[in-house]
């Protein structure tokens, strides 16, 4: 019975909404507009969008669980520099998880795994959450902004990829013979401009559709 009420506890509605609460109304994109730079840079194939997105999912997750158990111990003064070190040695780890697993995506990826550093996502959870929570909700909290994040880049990614390659994971969408009706991808897609639109248009429909979006 008590198993049962501390799991009921683990699960309440309050602590299901640090995951499901950053998926829509507090997005940390398309409500605090935070991690654009890698949604613009990342997402012209799928694969790498995906990757990026578990990457800092496990990152802020587990980087919020960390702080957050350590957050008694941790003299104000030097609370950014704890923060800063704790997100490198997960970004560091998982780095080398995705070179010796997924060589190629590393290699497409390229410099902005390194950059989930100063990815402002995760020093904003640290900061305004994990620091003043127990280590379960901060976990959860962590994982609900980085699936937040990701969902916007798988999007963007498919839609840049599908319109601007024809391809989607690389496997060929598109028929051969809608090219031969005169279709063509359009390269215009794959440049960043295009990106920033993408994301634009989804602030913009989540906006339409919840106006306290826009009053917060």
């Amino acid at each position: 019975m008590a198993e049962k009420k501390e799991k009921e506890a683990l699960f309440s509605p309050k602590n299901m909404k640090l995951i499901t609460n950053p998926l829509f109304i507090d997005n940390p994109i398309t409500k605090q507009v935070l991690g654009i730079c890698s949604a613009l840079a990342v997402t012209v194939k799928l694969e790498p969008a995906i990757v990026m997105a578990l990457s800092v999912t496990v990152v802020t997750g587990f980087g919020s669980l960390i702080i957050s158990m350590l957050r008694n111990s941790i003299p104000n003064r030097i609370r950014i520099i704890v923060q800063l070190v704790v997100i490198a040695a997960l970004v560091i780890l998982v780095d080398q998880v995705l070179k010796a697993f997924s060589y190629e995506v590393s290699k497409q990826l390229s410099v902005f795994v390194g950059l989930i550093i100063t990815n402002c996502i995760v020093m904003g959870r640290f900061e305004a959450f994990a620091m003043a929570n127990k280590p379960w909700p901060s976990l959860l909290d962590g994982i609900g902004n980085g699936f937040g994040y990701g969902w916007i880049l798988i999007v963007v990614a498919l839609f840049r990829e599908l319109f601007g390659s024809g391809t989607v994971l690389g496997v060929k969408l598109i028929p051969d013979a809608f090219y031969e009706m005169g279709y063509v991808n359009n390269g215009l897609v794959i440049l960043p401009p295009m990106a920033l639109f993408a994301v634009g248009i989804i602030i913009w429909i989540q906006r339409a559709r919840n106006r306290s979006m826009i009053e917060d």
